[in-house]
């Protein structure tokens, strides 16, 4: 399993910024994709963002498009979600989440989540 911790969830108001992190264990040799899931208060988890940890191939939802980027540092084991243009809809738990190269089911590895509030 891959260790991932999130950080940089806050309070902003609409049309500011944040910029979520994500740190993974020593063990990205493993990885091959990362990505960004929400859960807002009511709604199932969804679909934010990903990237793949060995390409530039990136993944985002129509929803976040033009607005999120995702990005990553390998040497330092991290992932970070660029948010701009917040709206209050994009208000949620964001989570970080791992594939393994061998995986079979899909992203098996999470981190605890970070909240964010966007506020009117």
């Amino acid at each position: 399993q891959v260790q991932l911790v999130e950080s940089g969830g806050g309070l902003v108001q609409a049309g500011g910024s944040l910029r979520l992190s994500c740190v993974t264990s020593r063990r990205t040799v493993s990885i091959y994709r990362m990505a960004w899931f929400r859960q807002a208060p009511g709604k199932e988890r969804e679909f934010v963002a990903a990237i793949s940890w060995h390409s530039d191939s990136t993944y985002y939802a129509n929803s976040v498009k033009g607005r999120f980027t995702i990005s990553r540092d390998n040497a330092k084991n991290a992932v970070a979600l660029q948010m701009n243009s917040l709206k209050p809809d994009d208000t949620a738990v964001y989570y970080c989440a791992a594939r393994a190269v061998l995986s079979t089911t899909g992203y098996d590895s999470w981190g605890q989540g970070t909240q964010v509030t966007v506020s009117s």
